[in-house]
């Protein structure tokens, strides 16, 4: 997070509210490598947080009001009585922080009012946690401004129940797991049970590799009840099979689980069992020091989100075919699907001909270009001013 973001939102604060925030606090979108549709099945992932942030100025309030301002929006101050927020009062972007002080209150926590400008780089609706970020960076301010004490994996809670709960979306913690407790280097290798974590250092420039972020721009609501389904499918199919949830299931007992479930949750239990396998696989070949060889596992989840799980489209899917067409060692798409993002695996000197490649693809193929950054294994949510 560079001087210049901090001041810029210093400064934004000043001209919308007046005077000083009582601090900067940033919180950054991710890329997930491997472990898609795993974490509300208490399964495995293995993230990485991005340069890109949600930057964060807030100063306390005594009133009760919490009054909120982005400016990547309508230039129009949002303001709200913190005594009053509850699920289905608040919409747009203002329902993520202001679900984060709900949550706060929820747990009994003695949080009250403040003043918040918003600046934020990461793109919204590309399936690189635009939401988590905004709500982690919420949630360590305040944890900060009250004297709260709150963990790591206790914040990421916080986070995760206010995008459930009030913003409406069944999510897993692994977005807000991994915007809280990335660091920079290192992939984050999550067990969404009981929340441990393991920091794999990641060093891609090192071995010669670089990760491309492809955003479709094609945007995604995951709030519109196609999230919901699938979850509840797995659910369901857990059930059916006498378990806790899918995490539960053996790779080796699939075959025969799979037998015992209706033909629509076949194919949910099969990317579940097999996406968690994948991400184990990933593990080990990072801690053998060959990042290299995550690409054929990339491009296998794919066409496991793309065939199984069916929340791939034609603009991912073309993205992945002409990223590796064109020289990538691996691709797939990143996110909750349904548009968003994919990430490629490209060799550092294929970086710009991948880009191209997949840029002159969309573009005879009648889509908008898409939008090529790199991503970087950055650190997570902190205070930086």
């Amino acid at each position: 997070m560079t001087p210049a973001a901090s001041a810029a939102v210093h400064e934004g604060f000043r001209r919308i509210h007046g005077g000083d925030p009582d601090g900067v606090w940033a919180a950054p979108g991710r890329v997930n490598l491997i472990g898609e549709h795993t974490d509300y099945n208490d399964g495995f992932a293995l993230p990485m947080a991005l340069p890109q942030a949600a930057v964060l100025a807030v100063r306390r309030r005594t009133d009760g009001l919490l009054r909120l301002h982005s400016a990547q929006g309508d230039g129009l101050t949002t303001e709200l009585r913190v005594a009053d927020l509850a699920p289905g009062r608040t919409a747009g972007w203002t329902r993520y922080p202001a679900g984060v002080v709900w949550a706060l209150r929820e747990r009994g926590l003695p949080v009250g009012g403040a003043d918040l400008h918003l600046d934020s780089s990461v793109p919204t609706g590309a399936g690189l946690s635009s939401s988590a970020a905004l709500e982690c960076a919420v949630a360590v301010a305040y944890d900060e401004l009250y004297g709260l004490g709150l963990s790591g994996p206790e914040l990421a809670r916080v986070a995760q129940h206010a995008e459930n709960a009030y913003a409406g979306v069944p999510c897993g913690v692994m977005d807000q797991m991994a915007s809280v407790c990335c660091t920079g280097g290192h992939a984050l290798h999550l067990d969404s049970r009981s929340l441990e974590v393991r920091q794999v250092p990641l060093d891609l420039t090192g071995h010669g590799l670089r990760l491309l972020v492809l955003d479709t721009r094609v945007r995604h609501d995951l709030a519109d009840g196609a999230y919901a389904a699938l979850r509840a499918g797995c659910e369901r199919a857990a059930g059916l099979l006498g378990l806790p949830a899918l995490r539960d299931l053996p790779g080796a007992e699939l075959p025969a689980a799979l037998v015992r479930l209706p033909a629509d949750l076949v194919p949910l239990v099969r990317h579940v069992v097999t996406e968690n396998a994948r991400v184990e696989r990933a593990v080990e070949r990072l801690a053998a020091g060959v990042p290299e060889a995550l690409g054929p596992l990339l491009t296998e989840g794919h066409a496991s989100l793309r065939d199984d799980y069916r929340v791939s489209c034609a603009e991912t899917d073309l993205a992945v075919e002409a990223a590796v067409a064109a020289g990538a060692l691996g691709a797939r798409m990143t996110g909750g699907g349904f548009g968003g993002s994919v990430i490629a695996l490209v060799p550092a000197g294929e970086a710009a001909a991948v880009g191209r490649a997949v840029t002159d693809a969309f573009a005879a193929a009648g889509f908008g270009a898409p939008a090529v950054l790199e991503a970087v294994p950055s650190a997570g949510a902190r205070r930086i001013a």
